[in-house]
Order: C-alpha cells, then structure tokens, then sequence
C-alpha cells in the first residue's frame, strides 16, 4: 500500500536575512521531503503579496505551511491565514532583524536548527490577538520607540542588523511622546490620563527585552502595560521595566484582560509585530486558540492550557 505524501507550502521573503533566504530553499525542500512532504515554493514580490500566497496553504489537516522571513513576514502571512479562515499548521523559519516572535516559541535564527524544530513537530494552538487594523501575533504598541522598527532604513537593517535598531532609538531618547488616551479594559473604563507608552503583548519579549516573565500564549487574554507620562523620569520608568525587569513601579500598570479599547487623538501610529499602521481608536481583542504553530519543546511551558501534541 502506497503512503499518500503530505503537501507543504514554503513562503519566503527574499529580502529578509540579508538576501539569503534563496540559497537556502533547496536545503529546505530536501529537508522536508524526506519528512514526508510534497513541497510547493511560494517568494513574495511585493508588500502585502505573502498574504495572498498563503491562501495557497494546504487544506489537508497534515499539511504544513512554512513561512520564511522577519516579524513583517510572519504578521502577513498571520492576516492572510486569519482573513481566509484558514488553519493550516505553520512551521516558521526566522529570517529577519529581530524576529521576537521565534524568540518567543524558542524558534533560532540557525536554519538548520529551526528546521530541526519543525521535524520534530512539537504544535499547539496560540492565542493571537484581533485590532481595528488587522491580526497581530505578538505586540500592538502605541507611543514612544515603537516605530524604529518601522522607521528604520532597510539599507541601514541589512548593513548593520539589530545596531540599526539601536542607532535609531537612541534619536527618540530626547523626544518623549505625550499622548492624551481614554482607555477601557475588559469593559472598565481606566481614569483618563497622558501615557508616552501602551503595550498590548502575547509573548515574552519585544525588541530583544524580556517584558513579560511568564505569559500564558493560551489563556484567551493579553498583557497590558500602560506607561504614564512623567516629564523627565520616562526614560527611567522604561530603564526598570525593560532592563532591570521591575514588574510594579509608580508610573507603570500592568493588567491582563481579553479586550481592550483605546481612544485618543494622537497622530502618533500604531505598531503591530513591529509593522506601522495608522493613528488613532484603537480597539483590541483576543482570539483564543486561533492558530495551529510548531514550536521549540523548550517553550511548552507558555501554552498549559492544552494538551500539546507531538504528531
């Protein structure tokens, strides 16, 4: 009796890892057929193009949609899977300058590890949460530092890599954002105040901090953290919540709700997994469970609301 072959579709952003991602499919295929799969490939060629490349991901409850590139890449690909309906099982292969999310799943940057994890295809089912401005997996932020990974040249990304990123925040150290914002958690409304930082996050870190000791990626909700304006100590509020990790502080409030509105007038943007989006009302809610992801063994420990399958 002849085994039916499972199918997996490879997206890849060529652009990501410095351009290198290309040389690398062949090894990929290889890798995977020997797992068993019917490899199809997929490059995207222009921004937005790996969302509908997705919608090209097996129907087969066996089959495996691969996504190659950065933070960018991933959040595409999660939109495309989420506006379609799909819910193929997703290996992910980290390409880009920071890649948080991989960081969080215990996914190396390494290729031939990466790919390791997807053999060994430990999956679960994340929590990713729903926005005004589309599906983020891991971080909507609002205020001061989160649009260097947006602003930031690509030139300046491929040259010098995650050193971009800092060369570029240190501009907005002298520039502390003021934003006037009425927000409600899980429908109670919070005092309106001015806040030069909002965080909404499923996932251990961002941007290379550790923010979160110990979230649960599978729990239906979603860690807030609000950093209140305070002229001339905001940078010392951000200092102990990223560097020494000092969970409560004065100026800082961290709560953990499935929904969350906010409502301001600042033209400052909303960033989600690191990509720009527009300014202004924000509402954000969690969708539980919504995704099916391969990850690192070592990080089973931030999905304890399931039982994680080793298919």
């Amino acid at each position: 009796m002849t085994t039916q072959k499972k199918e997996a579709l490879i997206v890849y952003n060529p652009h990501s890892g410095r351009g290198t991602i290309s040389a690398k499919i062949p090894e990929i295929k290889r890798r995977l057929s020997a797992s068993g799969y019917t490899c199809n490939i997929a490059q995207s060629e222009y921004p937005g193009h790996v969302k509908e490349l997705v919608k090209m991901a097996p129907k087969e409850s066996d089959g495996l949609l691969v996504v190659i590139g950065g933070d960018g890449t991933f959040n595409e690909c999660l939109n495309g899977v989420m506006s379609a309906e799909l819910n193929p099982l997703i290996g992910y292969l980290p390409a880009g300058t920071s890649c948080d999310i991989a960081k969080s799943l215990g996914i190396p940057k390494d290729f031939d590890k990466a790919l390791t994890i997807i053999e060994e295809d430990i999956r679960v089912s994340m929590d990713v949460g729903r926005s005004t401005q589309g599906y983020f997996t891991y971080v909507s932020a609002l205020g001061n530092y989160v649009d260097v990974s947006y602003t930031t040249s690509s030139f300046l990304k491929r040259k010098f890599g995650y050193l971009a990123y800092i060369i570029k925040g240190v501009k907005e150290f002298f520039t502390i954002k003021r934003m006037r914002i009425n927000v409600k958690l899980d429908d109670k409304r919070q005092k309106l105040r001015h806040y030069s930082l909002v965080l909404v996050l499923n996932t251990r870190q961002v941007a290379g901090f550790r923010i979160v000791s110990l979230p649960e990626l599978d729990d239906g909700k979603m860690d807030v953290i609000l950093f209140r304006y305070v002229p001339l100590l905001n940078n010392l509020l951000f200092l102990f919540s990223f560097i020494f990790k000092i969970r409560k502080f004065p100026g800082i409030n961290h709560h953990r709700v499935s929904k969350a509105e906010f409502n301001t007038l600042t033209s400052n943007r909303w960033n989600l997994d690191g990509e720009g989006r527009k300014s202004g009302r924000q509402i954000v809610e969690v969708e539980p469970k919504a995704i099916r992801i391969i990850i690192n063994e070592q990080r089973k420990y931030l999905f304890p609301n399931q039982g994680v399958s080793h298919e």
